[in-house]
């Protein structure tokens, strides 16, 4: 037996991408460090840029000082 063949024409995909559903996530998936959601050493290093980039703002004069893990 042949699988069922589903056949969308360009313009309901075009629609479907912007979708508000199409813009969240389902509610029961699971959260997958790395494949759902960011990885745990990701998160880490976005704060560490994020604390970086507002110390750099908040002190423009100053020379940007080089974090090492």
């Amino acid at each position: 037996l042949a699988g069922t063949r589903i056949i969308c024409d360009r313009k309901f995909l075009l629609e479907c991408k912007s979708s508000p559903a199409a813009r969240t996530p389902p509610c029961c998936l699971p959260q997958t460090p790395g494949v759902t959601s960011l990885a745990q050493s990701s998160l880490v290093k976005l704060e560490e840029l994020k604390e970086r980039n507002e110390s750099e703002e908040a002190m423009p004069g100053e020379q940007p000082r080089h974090v090492t893990p």
